[in-house]
Protein backbone atom coordinates (compact mmCIF):
# COMPACT_ATOMS: atom_id res chain seq x y z
CA UNK A 1 0.00 0.00 0.00
CA UNK A 2 1.21 3.47 -0.81
CA UNK A 3 1.90 5.72 1.95
CA UNK A 4 -0.18 8.55 -0.14
CA UNK A 5 -3.05 7.09 2.40
CA UNK A 6 -1.26 9.62 4.76
CA UNK A 7 -3.31 12.21 3.46
CA UNK A 8 -6.44 10.26 3.11
CA UNK A 9 -9.13 10.47 5.91
CA UNK A 10 -7.17 13.16 7.68
CA UNK A 11 -10.66 15.91 8.16
CA UNK A 12 -9.06 17.70 4.90
CA UNK A 13 -11.66 20.04 2.99
CA UNK A 14 -12.67 19.35 -0.15
CA UNK A 15 -10.54 18.33 -3.29
CA UNK A 16 -12.68 21.48 -5.37
CA UNK A 17 -11.72 23.69 -2.59
CA UNK A 18 -8.05 23.36 -3.99
CA UNK A 19 -8.55 25.38 -7.30
CA UNK A 20 -9.26 28.63 -5.68
CA UNK A 21 -7.14 28.47 -2.76
CA UNK A 22 -4.42 27.62 -4.94
CA UNK A 23 -5.11 30.94 -6.55
CA UNK A 24 -3.23 33.11 -4.70
CA UNK A 25 0.31 30.99 -5.22
CA UNK A 26 0.02 32.22 -8.25
CA UNK A 27 -0.53 35.91 -7.45
CA UNK A 28 2.43 35.95 -4.48
CA UNK A 29 4.73 34.63 -6.50
CA UNK A 30 0.07 24.24 8.43
CA UNK A 31 0.94 20.95 8.58
CA UNK A 32 4.43 20.68 9.96
CA UNK A 33 6.31 17.76 8.64
CA UNK A 34 8.15 15.10 10.72
CA UNK A 35 11.68 17.10 9.68
CA UNK A 36 12.73 19.53 7.78
CA UNK A 37 13.82 18.58 3.83
CA UNK A 38 16.43 21.80 1.86
CA UNK A 39 18.22 21.28 -0.80
CA UNK A 40 21.81 22.24 0.91
CA UNK A 41 24.82 24.53 -0.94
CA UNK A 42 26.06 22.09 -3.22
CA UNK A 43 22.66 21.23 -5.02
CA UNK A 44 21.87 17.95 -2.97
CA UNK A 45 18.37 17.07 -1.25
CA UNK A 46 19.13 16.72 2.35
CA UNK A 47 16.28 16.13 5.56
CA UNK A 48 16.72 16.17 9.39
CA UNK A 49 19.29 17.66 12.00
CA UNK A 50 21.81 15.70 10.15
CA UNK A 51 21.64 16.42 6.94
CA UNK A 52 20.59 12.97 5.35
CA UNK A 53 20.64 13.01 1.91
CA UNK A 54 17.99 11.71 0.45
CA UNK A 55 17.95 8.44 -1.89
CA UNK A 56 18.75 9.31 -5.38
CA UNK A 57 15.77 8.40 -7.94
CA UNK A 58 13.48 8.51 -4.75
CA UNK A 59 9.82 10.31 -5.61
CA UNK A 60 8.24 12.42 -2.69
CA UNK A 61 4.03 13.53 -2.95
CA UNK A 62 3.62 16.25 -2.45
CA UNK A 63 0.27 17.18 0.18
CA UNK A 64 -2.22 19.48 -1.77
CA UNK A 65 -3.70 20.45 1.20
CA UNK A 66 -0.39 21.29 2.92
CA UNK A 67 0.69 24.24 0.91
CA UNK A 68 1.06 27.40 3.35
CA UNK A 69 2.67 31.45 2.85
CA UNK A 70 3.45 33.70 5.29
CA UNK A 71 6.90 35.80 7.02
CA UNK A 72 9.77 34.30 9.02
CA UNK A 73 12.55 36.14 10.96
CA UNK A 74 16.37 35.21 10.95
CA UNK A 75 18.95 36.31 13.43
CA UNK A 76 22.16 34.89 13.69
CA UNK A 77 21.51 31.43 12.08
CA UNK A 78 18.15 31.01 14.05
CA UNK A 79 14.53 31.54 13.49
CA UNK A 80 13.36 34.32 15.55
CA UNK A 81 9.55 34.30 14.56
CA UNK A 82 7.45 32.15 11.67
CA UNK A 83 3.75 33.29 10.80
CA UNK A 84 2.45 30.93 8.32
CA UNK A 85 -1.07 30.14 7.22
CA UNK A 86 -2.64 28.10 4.81
CA UNK A 87 -3.20 29.46 0.82
CA UNK A 88 -6.76 30.08 1.51
CA UNK A 89 -5.88 32.40 4.16
CA UNK A 90 -5.04 35.95 3.45
CA UNK A 91 -1.62 36.65 4.31
CA UNK A 92 -0.97 36.84 8.74
CA UNK A 93 -0.80 40.48 9.58
CA UNK A 94 2.41 41.69 11.07
CA UNK A 95 4.23 42.69 14.32
CA UNK A 96 7.35 44.90 14.19
CA UNK A 97 10.16 41.99 13.63
CA UNK A 98 11.61 40.95 16.64
CA UNK A 99 14.87 42.36 18.11
CA UNK A 100 17.67 40.58 15.86
CA UNK A 101 16.13 40.21 12.97
CA UNK A 102 18.65 41.33 10.35
CA UNK A 103 16.94 41.29 7.48
CA UNK A 104 13.03 42.10 8.92
CA UNK A 105 10.31 39.80 8.03
CA UNK A 106 10.93 37.41 4.73
CA UNK A 107 8.66 36.13 2.93
CA UNK A 108 8.27 32.77 2.87
CA UNK A 109 6.15 29.50 1.39
CA UNK A 110 6.32 26.02 2.26
CA UNK A 111 4.48 22.33 1.61
CA UNK A 112 4.87 18.97 3.01
CA UNK A 113 6.25 16.07 1.48
CA UNK A 114 6.13 12.13 1.91
CA UNK A 115 8.87 10.06 0.29
CA UNK A 116 6.95 7.05 -1.47
CA UNK A 117 9.27 4.61 -2.23
CA UNK A 118 13.04 3.60 -1.69
CA UNK A 119 15.03 3.77 1.78
CA UNK A 120 13.24 6.48 2.67
CA UNK A 121 9.47 5.37 2.40
CA UNK A 122 6.61 6.58 4.77
CA UNK A 123 9.21 9.68 5.59
CA UNK A 124 7.35 13.24 6.03
CA UNK A 125 9.17 16.76 5.77
CA UNK A 126 8.48 20.32 5.66
CA UNK A 127 10.22 22.05 2.58
CA UNK A 128 9.98 26.04 3.58
CA UNK A 129 11.74 28.64 1.29
CA UNK A 130 12.19 32.06 1.47
CA UNK A 131 14.68 32.68 -1.74
CA UNK A 132 13.58 33.61 -5.26
CA UNK A 133 14.51 29.79 -6.46
CA UNK A 134 12.45 28.20 -3.67
CA UNK A 135 9.34 30.63 -3.60
CA UNK A 136 9.09 29.55 -7.69
CA UNK A 137 9.42 25.81 -7.04
CA UNK A 138 6.74 25.73 -4.39
CA UNK A 139 4.15 28.24 -6.45
CA UNK A 140 5.14 26.34 -9.75
CA UNK A 141 3.67 22.66 -7.92
CA UNK A 142 0.90 24.60 -6.01
CA UNK A 143 -0.03 26.23 -10.06
CA UNK A 144 0.03 22.66 -11.40
CA UNK A 145 -1.93 20.92 -8.43
CA UNK A 146 -4.51 23.63 -9.18
CA UNK A 147 -4.23 23.22 -12.74
CA UNK A 148 -4.68 19.06 -11.87
CA UNK A 149 -8.08 19.80 -9.94
CA UNK A 150 -9.25 22.11 -12.68
CA UNK A 151 -8.68 19.05 -15.04
CA UNK A 152 -8.87 15.68 -13.04
CA UNK A 153 -9.98 16.51 -9.31
CA UNK A 154 -9.52 12.59 -8.65
CA UNK A 155 -5.93 12.68 -9.04
CA UNK A 156 -4.69 15.93 -7.15
CA UNK A 157 -1.44 14.27 -5.45
CA UNK A 158 1.88 15.09 -7.67
CA UNK A 159 4.58 12.80 -7.24
CA UNK A 160 7.70 14.71 -7.34
CA UNK A 161 11.19 13.79 -8.13
CA UNK A 162 13.36 16.60 -6.72
CA UNK A 163 16.21 17.66 -8.52
CA UNK A 164 18.49 20.88 -8.89
CA UNK A 165 19.71 23.59 -11.26
CA UNK A 166 21.74 26.62 -11.96
CA UNK A 167 22.07 29.78 -13.33
CA UNK A 168 24.57 32.98 -13.63
CA UNK A 169 23.44 36.00 -11.35
CA UNK A 170 25.33 39.03 -12.02
CA UNK A 171 26.04 39.86 -8.74
CA UNK A 172 26.44 36.68 -6.42
CA UNK A 173 27.72 34.46 -9.47
CA UNK A 174 26.63 30.82 -10.12
CA UNK A 175 23.32 30.35 -8.22
CA UNK A 176 21.57 26.78 -7.34
CA UNK A 177 17.74 26.39 -7.11
CA UNK A 178 15.50 23.40 -6.25
CA UNK A 179 13.24 21.71 -8.89
CA UNK A 180 10.11 19.90 -8.24
CA UNK A 181 9.78 17.72 -11.53
CA UNK A 182 6.42 16.34 -11.50
CA UNK A 183 6.19 12.56 -12.90
CA UNK A 184 2.84 11.01 -12.42
CA UNK A 185 -0.64 12.10 -10.38
CA UNK A 186 -2.42 9.86 -8.13
CA UNK A 187 -5.51 9.96 -5.92
CA UNK A 188 -5.55 11.21 -2.11
CA UNK A 189 -6.48 7.38 -1.08
CA UNK A 190 -4.38 5.50 -3.53
CA UNK A 191 -3.85 2.39 -2.34
CA UNK A 192 -1.44 1.61 -5.39
CA UNK A 193 -0.01 2.93 -8.76
CA UNK A 194 -0.39 1.23 -12.11
CA UNK A 195 1.70 -2.26 -11.82
CA UNK A 196 3.78 -2.48 -14.99
CA UNK A 197 5.05 -5.49 -15.62
CA UNK A 198 8.94 -6.14 -17.03
CA UNK A 199 7.91 -6.66 -20.80
CA UNK A 200 6.12 -2.74 -20.60
CA UNK A 201 9.47 -1.31 -19.28
CA UNK A 202 11.24 -3.27 -21.50
CA UNK A 203 9.24 -1.56 -24.82
CA UNK A 204 9.54 2.18 -22.76
CA UNK A 205 10.29 4.47 -25.83
CA UNK A 206 12.61 6.79 -23.80
CA UNK A 207 14.92 5.85 -21.63
CA UNK A 208 13.92 8.37 -19.27
CA UNK A 209 10.05 6.78 -19.94
CA UNK A 210 11.80 3.27 -18.53
CA UNK A 211 13.46 5.29 -15.51
CA UNK A 212 10.13 6.89 -14.48
CA UNK A 213 7.99 3.35 -15.07
CA UNK A 214 11.13 1.76 -12.56
CA UNK A 215 10.48 3.84 -10.04
CA UNK A 216 6.63 4.37 -10.36
CA UNK A 217 6.82 0.25 -9.84
CA UNK A 218 8.74 0.82 -6.63
CA UNK A 219 5.93 2.67 -5.04
CA UNK A 220 3.60 0.20 -5.53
Amino acid sequence: MSNITNFGGANLPSVQSLSSALRSLEADIGPSGTVIIKMDRTGHWVFGASQTPIEEGSLWAANPFSFVHGYIAWGVGTVLAEKLVPVSEPLPELDPPPEGAERGWEMQVGMVLVCVDGRDKGLQARFTATSVGGKRGVQAVGVAVRNQVDKDPTKPVPLLDLKADTYMHKKYGKVITPIFDIVDWVSLDAESLDDLDEAELEVAAEPEAADIARRRRRVV
